[in-house]
């Protein structure tokens, strides 16, 4: 990434904390900054990166503030506006609301987070939760020896707190995946994928390591999230298997219309899966005509109900088949 230096600038461009972090460029060079933006502005030739000279400079506007990025290199620009939100959310996560008064209040705490969130240019320590456990707002007195980032800075896990203890270790999955099908009039199948997510609710004391076995071979687009909160279920991951995949419902349609503008739509879902196995809350839309008017309805099991914002009639059955 290799940012020279990183700004915070009021809306009159006045510079309100500013930290250099390559000593490689002049950092009287962001007084360039606001005239070009205002003569871009006039023009109305807004970009999210302006340059002058040797000098660019990556922003992005929060509430009554520019944070600005400075750099002479071919940077990562993802990654900078990236590290620029990052650090909008630390600020806010300390002081609420991030806003020029906030920033004047505080700016003792903000120049000690711009150390730490930052080393010669590339990102160090981000995780709001982390930085909370030694950076405070509230002065203290060290007993002994000079101050030691806590283990969770280095550690593998670097999201998950230490001393954690629970009297039971449990550990809940769900596997949740829906199924897309795109069928023709003819009722092939053209196009087929499921889409996954894996959430994860853990209860274990200390720092233990879980292993989760998968056939990558074919998973596509697989992303994964770190787990922010203990004893939660949140998701762990989420996946994509492009495959033929054979519809659990098969649902066919007939449509007959009459003189004087009446339609009749014949609706028929049969299973496709195992007999032994059920499916539950069974829900399914038939879009009708947005001009449809005082629908009837007529069931063999289950319930219908006229849902005119979606201009659909949906037809709910508990259990099925």
């Amino acid at each position: 990434m290799s940012a020279s230096a990183i700004f915070i600038l009021d809306l009159k461009g006045k510079v309100l904390i500013c930290r250099n972090y390559m000593g490689n460029m002049d950092m009287n060079e962001i007084d360039h900054f606001m005239p070009i933006l205002m003569k871009r502005e006039e023009e109305a030739e807004m970009t999210p990166l302006v340059s002058h000279g040797s000098a660019h400079f990556m922003w992005i506007k929060h509430s009554n503030l520019y944070l600005v990025a400075m750099t002479k290199k071919n940077a990562n620009a993802a990654l900078v506006y990236s590290f620029l939100y990052k650090i909008i959310q630390v600020f806010k996560e300390y002081f609420k609301e991030l806003e020029e008064e906030s920033i004047r209040d505080n700016f003792v705490t903000v120049y000690e987070l711009m150390d730490e969130v930052m080393d010669f240019g590339f990102p160090q320590t981000t995780d709001s939760k982390i930085l909370q456990e030694y950076i405070t707002q509230q002065g203290h007195k060290l007993e002994v020896g000079a101050p030691r980032p806590p283990a969770t800075v280095t550690n593998a896990v670097s999201w998950r707190s230490e001393g954690i203890k629970y009297r039971k270790n449990e550990v809940f999955m769900d596997v949740i995946e829906s199924v897309n099908l795109l069928v023709n009039a003819n009722g092939s199948v053209l196009r087929s994928e499921i889409v996954g997510s894996i959430k994860l609710k853990v209860v274990l004391s200390g720092m233990p390591e879980l292993r989760l076995g998968l056939n990558d071979k074919v998973l596509f687009e697989i992303t994964g999230r770190e787990k922010s909160k203990t004893g939660e279920l949140e998701d762990l991951m989420s996946y994509r298997l492009n495959t033929t995949v054979k519809p659990l419902i098969w649902i066919e349609s007939v449509i007959e219309k009459f003189s004087h503008s009446r339609v009749e739509i014949k609706v028929k879902a049969r299973s496709q899966f195992k007999s032994r196995s059920t499916a539950n809350n069974v829900s399914i839309m038939v879009p009708v005509p947005s001009d449809a008017d005082s629908p009837k309805f007529k069931t063999s099991t289950g319930s219908a109900k006229w849902v005119p914002e979606k201009n659909a009639v949906q037809w709910n059955i508990k259990s099925f088949p």
